[in-house]
């Protein structure tokens, strides 16, 4: 049986590899953020529509009772999701002040459907969530701005306009969302003074003048020779969180990378014991990415369809009755990274390089990396990231 975060990593490896079919050349999202919204919807939804959320969020791997009615109660045992999330969502939002990690969610339903009251303490418990009624019959696009303006404040700001204009209207039911938040500086800074003008090869022929920040320090780091490529541990302030660069060893070498990519090896990549802290001379380009991401056809391509089709949809432990679909499922995410550290609203940064014959390693970000930011403790992966045209 594996933990809640590995069946996270297990569900964050497979959306990337569903964005990974899009044109986006760079990619940034927060898998935890969207896992654990869906996870609120779990816990109201039952037979077969729980069967298939179960499946793809790999809970089934988790729970130790593995049949739909599962969710049915919930059972305050360590072998049980929602009992988990409680323990990791309060992990995750304890106060601190190394760093800002502010993770929210909050499920928006039209308010003719009366959500159970067993459900909304449930979720309120284990989600640390609320439940809003609101009016997309009479008023879906006060609604709209309303639920907007609460990302807004829950992402200082930087994530705006969750939902565009005529988005929501009289037909929406349930409107899922999450917002993450992240500012960290990290825990040996870059010297400004040291960044210069760079070039990132987006492939072998092209490239594009970049901000490269430059540091040679002492970094957890391995070389990974089965998939020609490295990893660098960068630790935030307080070590509590890291961002991992993963760098393929050639200027084009990330597509191959990315397919021999698994979701075991990225367990076993992100877990620290298999590094060693190794002199290493590291660049890394500044860059900022904002990505948003419409999932209905992601989580259908997942195999979670019966979510949304009416009929099929069972999310009776919400509201006592059938009738009740998921209509859209929307994600924001921002990072930005600089000599400071890193500012995210659902993100973060990687680094790579070549090994040569000098006292040190080389790790330069200068050709496209992958990246997360990851929760040291609990081994969860809070963002994710390409990195193929730094901006």
């Amino acid at each position: 049986m594996s933990s809640l975060s590995e069946a996270n990593t297990r569900f964050a490896y497979d959306l990337f590899q569903q964005f990974r079919q899009s044109e986006k050349e760079n990619i940034f999202y927060s898998p935890l953020s969207i896992t654990s919204a869906l996870a609120m919807t779990y816990l109201g939804s039952r037979g077969q529509t729980a069967s298939t959320m179960q499946k793809v969020l790999h809970f089934n791997e988790v729970t130790e009772n593995t049949k739909g009615e599962a969710t049915k109660v919930p059972v305050e045992k360590s072998g049980d999701v929602h009992y988990q999330f409680q323990k990791l969502l309060t992990e995750l939002n304890k106060p601190t002040d190394d760093y800002e990690l502010n993770i929210a969610n909050r499920l928006y339903g039209e308010k003719k459907f009366q959500f159970l009251q067993e459900y909304k303490n449930n979720v309120k418990k284990f989600y640390l969530a609320s439940v809003e009624s609101v009016d997309f019959v009479n008023a879906a696009e006060e609604s709209r701005m309303m639920i907007n303006s609460w990302v807004e404040s829950q992402t200082n700001e930087k994530i705006k306009n969750l939902f565009p204009e005529d988005s929501l209207d009289s037909s929406t039911i349930l409107v899922l969302v999450n917002a993450v938040y992240f500012k960290g500086q990290w825990n040996e800074k870059f010297d400004p003074k040291n960044t210069e003008q760079g070039e990132f090869w987006q492939n072998k022929d092209t490239s594009k003048p970049v901000q490269m920040m430059k540091q040679t320090s002492y970094f957890n780091f391995t070389s990974l020779e089965d998939v020609q490529a490295k990893i660098l541990e960068i630790p935030y302030k307080g070590e509590d969180l890291s961002m991992l660069l993963l760098l393929p060893n050639e200027i084009d070498g990330l597509q191959k990378l990315e397919d021999q990519l698994t979701a075991e090896k990225l367990i076993e990549w992100t877990s620290s014991q298999n590094m060693s802290k190794r002199k290493v001379e590291l660049r890394l380009p500044r860059f900022k990415v904002e990505e948003s991401y419409a999932l209905e056809d992601t989580m259908r391509a997942l195999g979670m369809g019966n979510a949304f089709t009416p009929g099929d949809a069972d999310f009776s432990g919400m509201t006592g009755s059938r009738g009740f679909v998921l209509s859209q499922i929307v994600h924001k995410s921002f990072v930005e990274v600089t000599e400071e550290g890193t500012e995210a609203a659902a993100a973060t940064g990687i680094v790579i390089g070549r090994t040569s014959v000098q006292m040190y390693e080389r790790f330069h970000c200068d050709h496209p990396f992958l990246f997360f930011i990851k929760h040291n403790e609990t081994n969860s992966i809070l963002f994710f990231g390409r990195i193929s045209t730094p901006d």
